[in-house]
């Protein structure tokens, strides 16, 4: 429903800039927005603006001529005005013509009003926060409906204004340099390049979205001796100690690959993979944007919503308490999620299994 501007004027629309604040799944999950934006304004210089921990995705998106990122880092008050500055500067270097921002908080909002764009599409938000919809010039009011996948819900933003493509899914081509690198990479952890490798992420930001280190090494365990794969634990540089910890559990023919690349090259290394297995994370969606089949575990939130789609993706999820999903953080908001710690080896191990011979059969 449109709440504020009816069309978007597409006259003179030369520079774009596209924000997505969120996190690094949220960002892999806007590409077909930013797709979508580069088959409407073919010739338009389209740059997008994330947190700096996803510029790397976005400098490898052909879609994409550019990326403002956003640090986030600490600083004295006087070193903040300095980079504040700049920063400006820079965005206004741009000229912007349209400016879209895909959340509903005040960054963005701030970010899409000071690129100067003459349009600027928003969400309209319902927190109370009024100022922050009047930073906009044209607003959209759009509920998630139900089964609603959340690449589906960012990109109905444009589709409200016009703007579509029909390629609603993330897609990400991965540059042949990085495929290089990821074999080189290999080699030099000494993993096997003649046997197919499989991905474990474990880890989530949330730890109530986490399955748990014991099982997921039971897993690993039961790959390998089952199929003889290779089996690789990622994650970022702060999760490597559980990493290690994971692979001591898990035994021969398993190796530890967290924190040893950049988010780009984690993209690589998964394009390499034969099946990718975690929970509810960014790996899941890098996965899938790179097309390597994927196994997805979930707790609270709602798969339908956030696991990747399409006959090659799996989900296991505790279909057993009828409390799944609630979205919420925990069990009561607790931190703790009982739909995990109640989900079995024998409940991922089936479907694993299936994801499995289901790639061997071709």
């Amino acid at each position: 429903m449109l709440v504020k501007g009816n069309n978007i004027s597409r006259e003179s629309i030369s520079s774009i800039l596209l924000i997505q604040l969120g996190d690094i799944g949220d960002v892999v999950l806007s590409f077909p927005c930013i797709r979508a934006l580069r088959e409407n304004f073919p010739q338009a210089n389209l740059i997008v603006g994330v947190r700096q921990k996803a510029a790397e995705l976005i400098r490898d998106c052909s879609w994409a001529d550019g990326v403002i990122s956003i640090n986030q880092d600490e600083r004295k008050w006087y070193q903040g005005v300095i980079y504040q500055k700049k920063f400006f500067l820079q965005l206004r270097r741009f000229k912007f013509d349209l400016s879209v921002d895909l959340r509903t908080g005040t960054r963005g909002a701030v970010l899409t009003f000071l690129s100067g764009a003459r349009q600027r599409i928003g969400f309209y938000a319902t927190d109370g926060k009024v100022w922050r919809n009047r930073m906009f010039t044209h607003l959209a009011y759009l509920k998630g409906k139900q089964g609603q996948h959340m690449a589906e819900y960012y990109l109905n933003l444009l589709i409200t204004y016009n703007l579509k493509t029909d390629n609603i899914w993330p897609e990400m081509k991965i540059p042949d340099e990085k495929l290089d690198k990821v074999s080189a990479l290999f080699r030099k952890e000494n993993i096997p390049l003649d046997h197919p490798v499989i991905a474990i992420q474990p880890f989530s930001l949330w730890t109530y979205k986490e399955w748990g280190i014991e099982k997921y090494a039971a897993l690993m365990r039961w790959i390998v001796a089952e199929y003889g794969f290779t089996v690789i634990v990622t994650g970022s540089p702060e999760e490597r100690e559980k990493a290690d910890e994971i692979k001591k559990m898990s035994g021969p023919n398993t190796f530890n690959l967290a924190g040893k690349t950049s988010i780009g090259m984690f993209a690589a290394v998964l394009k390499s993979c034969t099946l990718f297995i975690g929970g509810d994370s960014a790996g899941i969606h890098i996965a899938a944007a790179v097309d390597t089949p994927t196994v997805s575990i979930f707790g609270p939130a709602s798969p339908f919503a956030w696991a990747p789609r399409g006959k090659q993706h799996a989900i296991v999820y505790n279909e057993k308490l009828t409390c799944v999903p609630c979205d919420l953080k925990g069990c009561e908001g607790r931190g703790t999620s009982r739909c995990l710690d109640e989900l079995t080896m024998d409940d991922v191990v089936s479907v694993v299994k299936r994801q499995i011979d289901k790639i061997k059969s071709g």
